[in-house]
């Protein structure tokens, strides 16, 4: 029976997402605080409460805070125009880069953002002055945090393992749960449960044929 749907790769932690991707998806429609440069002519009604200062004309005025999709924010923004800038989410800031620094393992990253790292890398794209540390604080708490996922997963085998994902962002687990299939086709492989190797269909095909031409 045929798969309903074959799993794409993430490309969120390379410079561009990959829009084939659901995770990339769901990402890319994440949340990003931004700060207006010059005034929008025209989408205040899209952007704005009537109540929330938007001008007669239905423009966005300079200098206001939104809350755009990150695909959206990458769209507009522009180092030479200075459309809009971007404030960096409070997850990236660095009094939070300073709890990571000490003990990664103790923040709930999925309840943070269920892409820390994929959404973290797509923050570069803005040239922020705090990109370098950001990346480092990004690195840091991945290797900080592997160890004890893998370990977590090779140590959980038949058990419900509900409590130890749930403070996992995607990506880490998507690691847990290849853990876990290389732990469970381990076992699997011990207990002579394992695969055995049967000829192709290609094969079976071509020795039916010769077996065929033989008789005749």
């Amino acid at each position: 029976m045929s798969e309903a749907y074959f799993r794409v790769e993430s490309g969120a932690l390379g410079s561009e997402e990959n829009f084939l991707s659901l995770d990339d998806i769901l990402m890319s429609h994440e949340k990003l605080p931004v700060r207006t440069e010059i005034s929008m002519p025209r989408l205040g009604a899209f952007f704005l409460d009537r109540s929330g200062g938007a001008e007669t004309d239905n423009a966005i005025p300079e200098g206001t805070k939104l809350e755009l999709p990150l695909w959206l924010a990458k769209g507009l923004f522009d180092n030479k125009r200075r459309i809009l800038s971007v404030e960096l989410p409070k997850i990236y800031q660095e009094g939070w880069r300073t709890v990571f620094s000490a003990d990664a393992n103790v923040v709930d990253l999925h309840k943070m953002g269920p892409h820390f790292y994929g959404f973290g890398s797509q923050l570069l794209h803005f040239d922020s002055p705090e990109n370098a540390d950001i990346s480092h604080s990004l690195l840091q708490t991945f290797v900080g945090r592997f160890r004890r996922i893998m370990d977590s997963s090779q140590n959980a085998y038949n058990e419900d393992t509900s409590a130890l994902v749930a403070r996992l962002d995607e990506m880490e687990r998507g690691l847990f749960q290849t853990g876990q299939k290389g732990l469970n086709d381990f076992q699997c492989w011990e207990k002579g449960q394992a695969s055995q190797l049967t000829a192709s269909n290609l094969v079976q095909n071509y020795a039916k044929r010769k077996f065929t031409d033989m008789e005749d």
